[in-house]
């Protein structure tokens, strides 16, 4: 590894490769480089559980470094962040070189031309601090590395959706303060050994706006490409397997919102994940993680004038499609199955019986071979929903107002007015069967009815016409995929709060029978399912939803879609929102 100048050497450089930097030192090499460069700021932007700082070293030409400075200057803010896991540390070694040389030695010196750069040096501090040899076994190096989770258990690239952790929502108030033009995460990848060095991921399906994921994959990914190549290694598309035969391809599915590619998109924006590979020693990881973060700043820093003319264009199209048009909102994209041939540079493998596991194991040899494996990077649109106009979110929903708040999501109250609004009720309801970073998650099907409704104050109202509307809808809507209902926010609505006693309710219900031919019929139709028949509790219950005692808001969703506003004449029919 090239030493620039023993004055400025990391850790990481005087072990050879072998160790990493430690957080001390990281931060102090950030605060000598904002002391004696003049160029860059390192800023506490919050705390993790264990109370140690995560910090944001801003780096650029502007005379403030501030989002207002960056806007007047027309510079393109690019965030990159580092140890989202704790144990995947590349990023954080290879900027601290990176960051040398921009500011030191002065031959990247051109970057911040027309770049800010955010650098978020390791967000898990809590994770990054539990070292050990042994905490990643899949890791070929460094020496001692951190953890994967935060101290709290959480994976913060599950995290995005939901901010339930500390460390989240101080990276989401950094985004939503500066709205970066461009997003960079450094991961480590493992799953399966191949000859490339390092793999990346872009969001380019129909979860982005069309002309982002056009310049990623006509101008960024060949620019990158040819980059990488050139500074000597081997780079892919992220190796995502579809079982444990890579023989079998593999994938580039669309992006979720929990993970970093798939919040950027929400915000259109690019988010470009780099993923150096596990087994590679450790060195030539951080060396493949730098030629790729430099390939990409050199094409941002060529492009940054065109790209925020594409994101304010796609901010443009967010606002005008699904806030103003209505436009149909692509709210569960997945996979498809079509393929492209992909001519894979894999080595020689074999499998091999096993005693302890008592099945075959795959043991790989270092002879390099290519091989044609099936890629499947389609995508297809298997959902959309047509936005409303806005969302009216009860003020007692603080959990959801809260998430809005942190992610920039305007939104305003509504003293009095008239609405022909949609409540969203539950056909059926699926709960994981244990817990997902610390939630039961639920999926439901819906079905949905219209009525006037009074606003009087109560709540607030949230338009669609906005730049955050895919996030916005994303997270409101009950049945996508990472909505804050799927992810339990509204698990407390779903639960029996009071109830009837047997022997008090059957008088009723045989009374209701007796006094409603339609139930009646209903509830023998019923009794010809044999599960329905045999079960006393289901039999009950049945009636006692159909009673004017069961709680409708059991199986209603509290957050209403606003369809159309009626100034005059509706107000006094109109039931009020809270019913």
């Amino acid at each position: 590894m090239p030493r620039e100048d023993s004055g400025w050497e990391t850790h990481f450089e005087r072990t050879s490769g072998l160790e990493t930097t430690s957080y001390e030192e990281t931060v102090s090499f950030l605060e000598r480089l904002a002391e004696e460069t003049g160029q860059g700021r390192l800023i506490c932007i919050g705390e993790t559980p264990q109370k140690r700082p995560i910090f944001v070293f801003i780096a650029g030409h502007s005379e403030d470094l501030s989002p207002e400075s960056t806007e007047r200057e027309g510079k393109l803010v690019v965030l990159v962040q580092n140890a989202i896991h704790g144990g995947e540390v590349e990023g954080k070694d290879a900027w601290l070189l990176l960051l040398r040389q921009i500011l030191v030695s002065g031959e990247l010196r051109h970057l911040l031309e027309d770049l800010i750069l955010l650098l978020v040096p390791v967000l898990n501090v809590d994770g990054h601090e539990r070292m050990s040899p042994y905490n990643r076994p899949n890791q070929n190096g460094p020496v001692r590395m951190g953890w994967r989770t935060t101290s709290q258990s959480l994976d913060l690239n599950r995290d995005y959706a939901k901010a339930r952790s500390p460390e989240m929502r101080a990276l989401l108030s950094l985004f939503n303060e500066w709205l970066p033009g461009f997003v960079i995460d450094n991961h480590t990848t493992n799953g399966a050994d191949y000859q490339y060095h390092v793999t990346y991921s872009i969001e380019t399906h129909e979860t982005i706006d069309k002309g982002l994921a056009s310049f990623a994959r006509e101008e960024l990914i060949p620019f990158v490409r040819e980059g990488v190549e050139a500074a000597g290694f081997l780079t892919a598309p992220y190796v995502q397997l579809r079982t444990s035969r890579i023989e079998d391809g593999f994938a580039d599915p669309p992006s979720l919102m929990r993970y970093s590619t798939g919040y950027a998109a929400a915000q259109n924006r690019l988010s470009f994940l780099v993923e150096a590979h596990a087994l590679k020693p450790y060195a030539n990881r951080v060396a493949s993680t730098l030629a790729m973060n430099i390939a990409i700043l050199e094409c941002l820093a060529k492009n940054a004038s065109h790209l925020r003319d594409l994101n304010e264009a796609a901010d443009q199209n967010a606002v005008l499609g699904f806030g103003e048009r209505q436009e149909e909102f692509p709210l569960i994209v997945e996979g498809s199955r079509d393929t492209d041939p992909f001519l894979f540079k894999g080595f020689e493998s074999s499998w091999e019986y096993s005693p302890v596991t008592g099945a075959a194991v795959r043991r790989y040899s270092e002879t390099a071979i290519e091989f044609e494996v099936p890629y499947f990077a389609g995508s297809a649109v298997l959902e959309t929903v047509t936005p409303p106009l806005a969302y009216f979110v009860p003020e007692e929903l603080t959990e959801v107002l809260d998430v809005l708040a942190l992610n920039g999501i305007e939104k305003h109250r509504e003293e009095e007015g008239a609405w022909r609004a949609e409540r969203y009720e539950w056909d059926e309801l699926e709960f994981s069967p244990r817990p997902y970073e610390g939630r039961q998650t639920v999926s439901c099907t819906i079905r949905a009815r219209q009525e006037w409704v009074r606003l009087s104050g109560n709540g607030f109202v949230v338009p669609v016409a906005q730049r955050r509307a895919r996030l916005l809808i994303q997270l409101l809507e009950p049945h996508g995929p990472d909505s804050l209902f799927h992810w339990g926010f509204f698990n407390a609505f779903l639960e029996r709060k009071e109830y009837a006693e047997d022997f008090i309710f059957e008088p009723i219900a045989r009374k209701m029978l007796e006094g409603n031919s339609k139930l009646r019929v209903e509830f023998d139709q019923r009794l010809e399912e044999e599960d329905f028949r045999q079960s006393p509790s289901e039999r009950l219950d049945f009636l006692y939803r159909r009673s004017p005692y069961f709680d409708r808001r059991e199986e209603t969703y509290p957050i209403l879609r606003l369809l159309e506003r009626h100034e005059t004449g509706r107000s006094e029919s109109a039931r009020s929102a809270s019913e």
